[in-house]
């Protein structure tokens, strides 16, 4: 009976250990506890909706993809972490790793870039589930906090910069690093600056400000979207108008545009035909086998059919895209009739424009619809998103591999922090190889819901927990209005202010920048500070290549500390005048003619056994009466096979030349290994002593003579005064 009693508890713990959320479910069953998370979970959600957006269009994805990455990831998240208040969704540092892995391969916001994404999403979350089921959540302890805090600096930076096309309303060419691209944005605010655009992000950051400085309780972020939408509405900021190819001046703009045209007319024609000639190959191949000539020349037709459509898009597109770069001033006609469209610059002086720079937003059948207002959402399109296994692409795998380990370490690390805080406040326990598990998860059920990366938020996680959340619930609350808004509320995102988006991200960000950080580093240590500094200034000068600035500051970091451990504190001991044994060199002490005692602070590895060794070795050549060297090895926390060999070797030589070698506080792992290898049998017991007062005991002993009277080592000698 009470076997069966344990089995079952037994199995109930490693249920719950699998399925965190049962440790929490029956919580909710009060109603103060239900209450309070429900609260919570809404007030998480007045904030992500906006902020998600924003996220989305950071990464390079429409701004509504933002939605589709906070219904499932923070639903999972919750349900399978371990943390109960951590907000999984969308966050500003993974979306910028995600724009700067997929901008080199894809065009932003392509259906290309958005599969890639996806699939980013899906390694990430596989790799992160991978090292939390294999128990390897401490591999995250090799990128060091000043890596990551000169990381998050430069993050902040890029981030906030990279914003300002947005909110000046210009438009620019990404070049090769991102510091070309911002000088090439101020200078086009400059010149082509859109007041209007300008004006909505000074007030979307005029409104987060004062709110968060007089009325921290209100949703400031929410308040500023829905201000800024409604205003755009009431004054038509966008302001579209559809105009007939022939209203162009330039020639060269009308014939881009007619080819668009064409091309809409072509693709179904290509398509009809590639169908056509598939079917041909299909059937020749069926009757003929693949090495006919019949079959090769039908799959020698299909294969060029398909090659001319894909040039033929990506022709067309590429000629698009120069057109929507070109800015254009509208002359009216009279009588409210047509009206001509020049290029900026060449409008004849006579003529009298309506004051506007207009830009093709898209073409339409056998018309243009142009954008002489600012940019908004747009179009978010109603309902949930499709369910579907992302496109596994072998050569995309390959592309994005790095980019999804990057990702999946940064984003964990920035979430277990976050977790480990709150565990902190509310006492509650965290395992952070089940985090890794939650977080794997909530992004691989994200890719099957068209989400891109995700990872737990510092900002939603505090507005989580100060609004009182107990248990993951909340977080089903916040995927929950996230459901309702993507099912019924999206109509009314469609005027809300491009601009408004950039200054909440920038907005997000300004807490990621920490000056203070880099400074407590270098105090701390003055190789941290440096690990520090070459991180920020990397990330900076290689973005948007971030991954290089991390690896080198990484690597840099482990390139340091071996060079620390290679050369670790080794002193000689006396006794100093409180009765402990003190560095003599440091304290001006007396040592004794006859013992060296010496302590070693570290472990004993390959990297440092040569160093121990000559310090060793530097002794007996100071010492020409040297009889005992006792090693204090209480500092001494690991020995490899490189130092278990020097000791032996070094023990050997120096007993040859008639100086015995003893240790005193030798830890268990440590004499675990002499006793494996033989070296405690070889030198015997009568070497090995607990404390350093029993090896000096012996050695009194051994030396006779009543030497212990008179030893430095025993007797209180006086300081050497300073020269």
């Amino acid at each position: 009976m009470m076997a069966s009693v344990l089995k079952s508890a037994l199995n109930g713990l490693r249920l719950r250990s699998f399925l965190p959320f049962l440790n929490w479910i029956g919580e909710i069953k009060d109603r103060q506890v239900l209450r309070a998370d429900i609260l919570a979970g809404i007030t998480v959600a007045l904030v992500l909706v906006p902020q998600s957006m924003a996220y989305a269009q950071l990464a390079g994805l429409p701004a509504y993809y933002g939605l589709y990455a906070s219904f499932l990831p923070p639903l999972v998240g919750a349900l399978f972490g371990s943390s109960r208040q951590l907000a999984t969704g969308p966050v500003a540092v993974v979306s910028l790793l995600t724009a700067a892995a997929l901008e080199p391969i894809a065009a932003s916001g392509s259906a290309g870039y958005i599969a890639y994404a996806i699939t980013l999403s899906l390694l990430v979350g596989l790799f992160q589930l991978g090292l939390g089921l294999l128990r390897l959540g401490v591999v995250v302890n090799f990128l060091s906090h000043p890596v990551i805090i000169g990381f998050t600096n430069a993050a902040a930076i890029i981030i906030a910069t990279s914003q300002l096309d947005k909110i000046f309303g210009v438009r620019v060419d990404k070049a090769e690093h991102h510091y070309e691209t911002v000088w090439g944005t101020i200078m086009a605010a400059s010149q082509e600056t859109h007041w209007p655009t300008l004006l909505f992000g000074v007030g979307a950051f005029a409104i987060m400000i004062l709110l968060r400085r007089f009325k921290p309780r209100l949703p400031n972020v929410l308040l500023a979207v829905a201000i800024t939408t409604l205003l755009s509405w009431l004054i038509g900021f966008e302001r579209l108008q559809t105009v007939s190819v022939g209203q162009f001046e330039s020639e060269s703009v009308r014939e881009v545009i007619a080819d668009q045209i064409r091309l809409k007319q072509e693709i179904p024609e290509l398509d009809l035909a590639i169908t056509s000639a598939e079917k041909a190959y299909q059937d020749s191949f069926a009757r003929h086998g693949t090495s006919d000539s019949r079959t090769l020349a039908a799959q020698h037709n299909l294969d060029t059919l398909k090659l001319k459509r894909e040039r033929r898009i990506k022709t067309a597109k590429v000629d698009l895209e120069e057109i929507k770069k070109q800015r254009f001033r509208h002359v009216p006609g009279p009588d409210d009739s047509s009206g001509r469209l020049y290029h900026v610059g060449q409008v004849p002086e006579s003529a009298v424009t309506d004051g506007r720079l207009w830009r093709v937003r898209s073409v339409e059948d056998d018309s243009l619809v142009l954008n002489g207002g600012g940019n908004v959402v747009g179009n978010v399109p109603e309902g949930l998103p499709s369910f579907a296994l992302p496109k596994f692409d072998s050569v995309a795998v390959l592309q994005l591999f790095s980019a999804a380990i990057t990702i999946s370490l940064l984003g964990f690390m920035e979430a277990i922090s976050i977790a480990k805080a709150m565990a902190t406040k509310t006492r509650q326990k965290l395992d952070a190889n089940q985090e890794l598990i939650g977080q794997g998860l909530a992004n691989i059920a994200g890719s099957l819901s068209l989400s891109y990366p995700t990872s737990g938020s510092f900002s939603r996680s505090a507005v989580n927990i100060n609004a009182g959340a107990i248990t993951g619930f909340s977080s089903v609350v916040t995927s929950a209005i996230v459901i309702i808004t993507l099912l019924w509320l999206t109509p009314l995102l469609y005027h809300l202010p491009q601009a408004t988006l950039a200054a909440v991200i920038m907005m997000a960000v300004v807490g990621l920048i920490n000056v203070k950080a880099i400074h407590h580093a270098w105090k701390a240590h003055r190789q941290d500070g440096i690990v520090a500094i070459v991180s920020f200034v990397l990330t900076l000068a290689f973005a948007p290549h971030l991954d290089k600035g991390i690896l080198i500051g990484a690597g840099l970091a482990l390139v340091l500390y071996l060079y620390r451990t290679m050369q670790p504190r080794v002193a000689v001991l006396a006794r100093h005048p409180d009765g402990t044994l003190r560095d003599a060199e440091m304290f001006g002490l007396e040592t004794c003619k006859n013992i060296t005692m010496i302590r070693f602070d570290g472990s004993l590895y390959f990297a440092n056994t040569s160093y121990f060794e000559d310090k060793i070795q530097e002794r007996v050549a100071t010492k020409p009466d040297l009889k005992y060297v006792i090693v204090l090895a209480d500092g001494i926390n690991q020995i490899d096979a490189t130092g278990e060999e020097m000791l032996s070797h070094l023990s050997e030589r120096l007993h040859a030349a008639g100086i015995e070698v003893l240790f005193a506080g030798l830890k268990k792992q440590v004499m675990d290994v002499f006793q494996r290898t033989g070296l405690y049998q070889n030198l015997g017991a009568e070497r090995f002593f607990r404390t350093e007062e029993q090896a000096l005991d012996h050695v009194w002993k051994k030396l006779g003579n009543n030497h212990e009277v008179d030893c430095p080592l025993n007797i209180v000698c006086s300081v050497t005064p300073a020269k």
